[in-house]
């Protein structure tokens, strides 16, 4: 007669006893070096339904992407914090990030930021005309004009 320790077990078989000790799982994020939750992201794909099948690298890319994207943004915010003299970002310091740089700018272009303000931008025509700087140079305009001729 066999006892129950040597009878197979029925399901899916566990860890055997003398396998040695268990190692500590790695995340997907760490083996792509990356911040961002790769696992995460694979579930919302899955989840959001926006394809029936997600392959194995598309949530790592689009993490790798996110996270680029966040650095990107955070550096120039930080920047821009750094200029106004201030130790904290806020949404400020974050439009003033995005408009000024092209690409983000264009990126995110129909985006509006809650107590974002607007970028400082006066049209010179509204500016008030320096009456002094512009008789000078009416005044010099003729006497270039005089003088082109007799050089040539």
């Amino acid at each position: 007669m066999e006892s129950a320790s040597n009878k197979p077990k029925k399901g899916a078989p566990g860890r055997k006893p003398g396998s040695g000790p268990k190692k500590k799982p790695v995340t997907r994020s760490v083996k792509a070096g990356l911040q961002f939750p790769v696992g995460r992201i694979g579930r919302y794909l899955k989840k959001g339904r926006y394809s029936e099948r997600v392959g194995t690298g598309a949530p790592v890319y689009l993490a790798a992407v996110l996270e680029y994207l966040a650095a990107e943004v955070l550096e120039l915010a930080g920047n821009a914090a750094r200029d106004n003299k201030k130790t904290r970002i806020i949404p400020r310091h974050l439009l003033l990030a995005v408009r000024n740089d092209e690409e983000l700018g264009k990126l995110l272009a129909g985006v509006t930021i809650a107590h974002g303000g607007v970028i400082p931008n006066i049209n010179p025509v509204l500016l008030p005309k320096k009456y002094e700087r512009a008789a000078k140079e009416a005044a010099k305009s003729p006497i270039k004009v005089a003088k082109s001729p007799k050089k040539a």
